[in-house]
């Protein structure tokens, strides 16, 4: 739940809390919230902003305080760091960064969150140190991934520059077709990318026959299965 006593509570700001980043921490196990919310507020360029131990209530700290960085654990109740990125990733939220901890090494979580537009991922074995560190990078617009798993972000790297070398006609695509095959390789169907995208399904079906045209594919489900075969490299 919310905890009161870490919100920023009247109008008077010093310079230096202007200068502080900006943070919640969103965990459902009490000592880790407890002991990485107790090592935030002991550093000095940091300010932390609420806690939350749920899913949903985290989504809702977010939307109203605006961090510049969000710590979340992968799996909570009520929604996952997953899920919530995916939410805020949808909606095009710019304001808070997010930074995802989690005990999980496998490659399809990691993928899936890089896809959903998370910033950070920290394995929970190095969370004191690596915590503090992606804070600081991801605050700065730059990405931050836990050393240990620089193998999964350098096979993910490898991975797209394969996948646009066998597809040349990857490169030829507008801004707004690869915004469309991603959300397609997530699963989005017409209807929904006009709706996130705040256009016609017309429009987004012009843009389905481009990206295949341009892809060199063709048949009725092929982009579909295109992008499902090739989501984590897009």
């Amino acid at each position: 739940m919310l905890d009161d006593r870490h919100q920023t509570v009247g109008t008077t700001v010093t310079n230096l809390a202007e200068k502080r980043i900006t943070i919640i921490v969103a965990d459902d196990h009490p000592l880790f919230r407890k002991g990485l919310a107790d090592l935030l507020r002991d550093d000095e360029g940091l300010e932390l902003l609420a806690e939350a131990a749920d899913g949903q209530t985290a989504i809702q700290v977010i939307n109203e305080l605006k961090p510049q960085v969000a710590v979340l654990d992968i799996e909570m109740p009520g929604l996952s760091g997953i899920e919530i990125a995916r939410e805020l990733h949808l909606a095009e939220n710019e304001d808070t960064s997010l930074i995802l901890v989690t005990a999980y090494k496998e490659p399809e979580m990691f993928d899936e969150a890089l896809d959903n537009g998370v910033k950070g991922y920290v394995l929970k074995e190095n969370a004191i140190v690596d915590i503090l560190n992606g804070i600081r990078s991801v605050a700065k617009g730059e990405d931050y991934i836990s050393p240990s798993l620089a193998g999964l972000l350098l096979k993910r790297r490898r991975s797209s520059e394969e996948l646009r070398q066998a597809n040349p006609g990857l490169e030829r695509l507008s801004p707004a077709e690869r915004r469309i095959l991603k959300l397609i390789s997530l699963d989005r169907t017409t209807k929904e990318i006009a709706d996130d995208l705040g256009i016609s399904p017309r429009t987004v079906e012009n843009h389905r026959a481009n990206i295949a045209r341009k892809v060199g594919i063709s048949g009725t489900h092929s982009l579909l299965k295109f992008a499902f075969q090739h989501r984590s490299s897009l």
